[in-house]
C-alpha cells in the first residue's frame, strides 16, 4: 500500500514550539502560554512545547461549548467543508 506523500500545503498534525502553536491559532505566543495554563492541551518534548492539531481543535470546541471540534481557519483550510460540518452540528444540537 502506497502512502500519500504529505504536501507542503497540508498543515502539520503536530505543532512544535510556542510560535508555531500561536501562529496556527492566530494568537500571540503569550496568549498561547496563558491558554496552556488554563488547560489547552500541550506537552513538553525535550526543550520544546508541542501540541496536536486535533487535540487543539477538540479543546477549542469544548471551550466554546460547541457540539463538535472547532475549525481553525488556516490558509489551507477547506472553508466549505467547515461550514457544512458546523451547520450539521448546529442542526443536531437543536433536535
Amino acid at each position: 500500500m502506497k502512502r500519500k506523500p504529505q504536501s507542503s500545503a497540508e498543515a502539520p498534525q503536530t505543532l512544535k514550539g510556542w510560535k508555531a502553536i500561536a501562529s496556527y491559532l492566530g494568537i500571540t505566543a503569550a496568549t498561547a502560554q496563558r491558554w496552556a495554563k488554563e488547560g489547552m492541551p500541550v506537552e513538553r518534548q525535550g526543550r520544546f512545547t508541542v501540541a496536536n492539531v486535533d487535540a487543539l481543535r477538540q479543546w477549542l470546541g469544548r471551550e466554546a461549548h460547541m457540539p463538535a471540534p472547532a475549525h481553525v481557519m488556516t490558509r489551507d483550510a477547506d472553508v466549505q467543508e467547515a461550514l457544512k460540518e458546523s451547520i450539521s452540528a448546529g442542526r443536531k444540537r437543536k433536535r
